[in-house]
């Protein structure tokens, strides 16, 4: 995925700035998929619209710095349209606590529980960060298609934080004994 599709498919919601699209989608939505900082969404927004998939108009403001509001163009959706259904290949990985695991054996015990606990308890967080999000229930007969893809995405998240937690709790197990 690129952050270019993440920003194509959020404007494809609603038109916005580039600081709604920071505070109100990636920090709010979907940082637990795929975070980018403001610096990021500017550059990549400034991409698209040299590309012709979005649109930038200027609102004039008296009382404060004005506006840039964004917009998907034609091309811009039928580019989300296309990426969405390209199957995407698998994800690499790159777990810095995995790579610390696997070269571990050198520190002491202790030291290796005490850098498990610390994710354990990082872990935990996001495990409640993501339970905290408000989604329509996949069983509420009432939910538009978006809140069900949306849930089901968020439902992965939160068992793949279980599965971890199960994890670090069995290896911290395993040290100790």
């Amino acid at each position: 995925m690129s952050l270019t599709h993440a920003i194509l498919g959020l404007l494809q919601q609603e038109e916005m700035t580039g600081y709604a699209l920071k505070t109100s989608c990636f920090d709010q939505c979907i940082a637990h998929l795929w975070p980018a900082d403001q610096a990021q969404i500017y550059r990549t927004l400034d991409k698209l619209v040299e590309e012709g998939w979005v649109t930038c108009r200027v609102e004039i403001q008296h009382d404060r710095p004005n506006r840039k509001i964004y917009s998907v163009t034609e091309s811009g959706a039928s580019e989300l349209i296309r990426w969405l259904q390209c199957s995407q290949p698998l994800p690499t990985v790159r777990d810095p606590l995995l790579v610390q695991m696997y070269f571990a054996s050198q520190l002491r015990n202790e030291a290796i529980i005490h850098l498990l606990e610390q994710q354990l308890a990082a872990r935990h967080e996001k495990l409640a960060e993501c339970k905290k999000l408000e989604l329509t229930a996949l069983s509420d007969q009432s939910a538009s298609r978006e809140q069900i893809m949306q849930r089901l995405v968020l439902e992965l998240v939160i068992r793949r934080e279980k599965t971890y937690i199960d994890w670090l709790n069995t290896a911290i197990d395993i040290i100790k004994h």
